[in-house]
């Protein structure tokens, strides 16, 4: 049974079931999906309760944050009630919780493939096109900087070994690791990607570096060249 008053304004419902006032006097993790994301629209539309409109909004990715934070601010100014200042909004919120899942102790040192996935999924997981980026090391295998050296379509983009050795000759690197996600959710590397892998590895030695590795992340999981034996 729906406790909340159908198409009545929050501030006439009773406190403990306004998101805002709930989450201060029981905290956050009180909240469902919809309550928080009530929370970052501020207020809904003529017809429907901020809550209402957050229910319609995660309804229609079938409930699915991973889906949710594959929309874009066009996507979601198709709901009534969501203009650019709240889709963008909703678009910042995911982006801090990507690059939360993301952020690890820099001055740690890399240690294996499960690492680096934690480090970058929260940027490349749930994007609909491909990107291809590189983690530039110290000689500690400690992360130097990370960037991106492309950004393609849906099923593939492009990277120069030229701009990445001149990255890493920049940033005085030792080693690299090589990521990129596969939107169509297949850990299977192409014959690109395979290829591409051996061009730098053999081109790396050259100058007294290395590519450590190699990753393709999905939505759900990662395959590591090196763990595979591909490298």
């Amino acid at each position: 049974m729906n406790r909340y008053p159908s198409k009545t304004a929050i501030k006439f419902w009773a406190e403990d079931d306004r998101p805002r006032e709930k989450l201060l006097h029981h905290g956050r993790t009180h909240l469902s999906d919809s309550e928080l994301l009530a929370i970052l629209l501020g207020s809904g539309s003529r017809k429907a309760s901020a809550l209402e409109l957050a229910r319609t909004i995660l309804h229609a990715y079938d409930g699915d944050l991973n889906q949710l934070a594959k929309a874009n601010a066009k996507e979601l100014m198709r709901f009534t009630g969501v203009g650019q200042v709240k889709a963008v909004t909703i678009l910042a919120a995911v982006e801090l919780g990507s690059r939360r899942k993301s952020k690890t102790d820099i001055n740690e040192p890399i240690r294996g493939s499960s690492e680096v996935y934690e480090r970058m999924r929260g940027r490349l997981a749930d994007l609909g096109h491909e990107e291809f980026w590189v983690l530039f090391l110290n000689q500690s295998n400690r992360v130097i900087r990370e960037r991106q050296i492309s950004k393609g379509g849906i099923t593939g983009t492009v990277a120069d070994p030229r701009l990445i050795f001149k990255m890493a000759l920049e940033d005085s690197a030792c080693g690299l690791i090589l990521v990129h996600n596969h939107p169509s959710l297949s850990l299977k590397p192409s014959q690109a990607d395979i290829d591409l892998t051996k061009k730098l590895a053999e081109a790396a030695k050259n100058l007294d570096m290395r590519v450590l590795d190699h990753l393709i992340i999905t939505q759900q999981s990662y395959a590591s060249f090196a763990d595979e034996g591909w490298l």
